[in-house]
């Protein structure tokens, strides 16, 4: 399957619609959001690392920092936060620049690494939109965890390449749809910026729609 430009969803929303396919729903297609203490830390985090104005030649590595990138393939654009470009025989030509390079996506994320994939499917689904772009082969990226200060190497293995794609197919048919998925309260609830949004607890007996309309005609 080939998307058109018109059709990409923003690539940031994987890391949402792997982690709640509601919370997904209500930020892209009821375009909700919410903000606490994690998304306001986690947003200036993300704002350090796209500067844009910054483009750094550290020997044999090339940073660029706040990159376009998109993919007919899984429909998805976005930026990334960092890319490095690592010499090598192997790699592809840049204008501008010298010799042979391989791209290197790094993500940054302010809290630590998480129980679940969401984090690596972000970075994947980034790798797969470099090599569409640049006509190559990425291997692996890394994802900068802010509380740890480290990094995590993540190998783009065919399992997390064929994730990427089913769930960008999952997104498109759910926006296509316009489907908001019912609550499913979990633990991981309690940690969502949209809690009081997506009302986890009373959702479980009624809609979004007839919780407020109640609540507005009690202030009447």
């Amino acid at each position: 399957m080939s998307y058109q430009e018109d059709d990409f969803l923003q690539l940031s929303g994987l890391q949402h619609f792997a982690f709640c396919r509601r919370q997904w729903a209500l930020i892209h297609m009821e375009n909700q959001w919410s903000e606490n203490l994690r998304t306001v830390e986690g947003n200036l985090f993300h704002n350090r690392a796209h500067d844009e104005q910054q483009r750094e030649k550290r020997g044999n590595t090339l940073i660029l920092r706040g990159l376009p990138i998109s993919s007919k393939l899984i429909g998805l654009s976005g930026q990334c936060d960092v890319v490095e470009f690592h010499k090598n025989k192997n790699g592809i030509s840049l204008t501008d620049e010298e010799g042979l390079w391989i791209p290197y996506p790094v993500e940054y994320k302010r809290g630590e690494p998480k129980e679940n994939f969401s984090d690596e499917l972000q970075l994947c689904a980034q790798a797969i939109c470099l090599e569409e772009m640049l006509c190559c082969s990425i291997e692996n990226g890394a994802l900068f965890y802010g509380e740890t200060r480290r990094r995590v190497n993540v190998i783009f293995t065919t399992e997390l390449r064929e994730k990427v794609i089913k769930f960008s197919e999952e997104m498109h048919q759910m926006f296509n749809r316009g489907y908001t998925p019912k609550v499913k309260p979990t633990k991981s609830c309690n940690a969502c910026s949209l809690k009081e949004l997506c009302l986890p607890t009373l959702m479980r007996k009624q809609d979004t729609t007839k919780y407020l309309k109640a609540a507005m005609e009690e202030d009447i």
